[in-house]
């Protein structure tokens, strides 16, 4: 995670994002710099614009969609008792698969960042 941390850094200030300057910050925090790891992530970064993967990331809730789906469920189900409870059961299932198709969508759209954290 450093050597995202450090990328994130020199983003922020407005450096360039180098084998040289990510080297550099990693130094100054004492990280046992790897130049595989700092090649490999200034190639993953290059066709990356980071400061729209972070707005992208942040605008995810916490418990993501699933969270938000079952609280409808949870208002309407005082009027059937029984049932409803069964309904919500059977809804569980289909919200994981909604889960499963959101993270399809942002994989896609942060393809050079999946390398970082693998």
């Amino acid at each position: 995670m450093e050597y995202v941390y450090a990328a994130l850094i020199l983003n922020e200030s407005g450096e360039e994002i180098n084998e040289e300057n990510l080297t550099a910050v990693l130094d100054a925090a004492g990280v046992d710099v790897e130049e595989s790891r700092v090649k490999a992530l200034v190639a993953a970064l290059e066709d990356v614009d980071i400061d729209e993967a972070v707005s992208e990331a942040a605008a995810v809730p916490a418990g993501g969609a699933a969270a938000g789906g079952a609280a409808p469920a949870d208002e309407g189900g005082d009027e059937g008792g029984d049932e409803d409870e069964e309904e919500e059961v059977s809804d569980v299932p289909d919200t994981t698969d909604d889960d499963d198709d959101d993270d399809d969508v942002s994989d896609e759209g942060a393809e050079g960042l999946g390398g970082l954290f693998g």
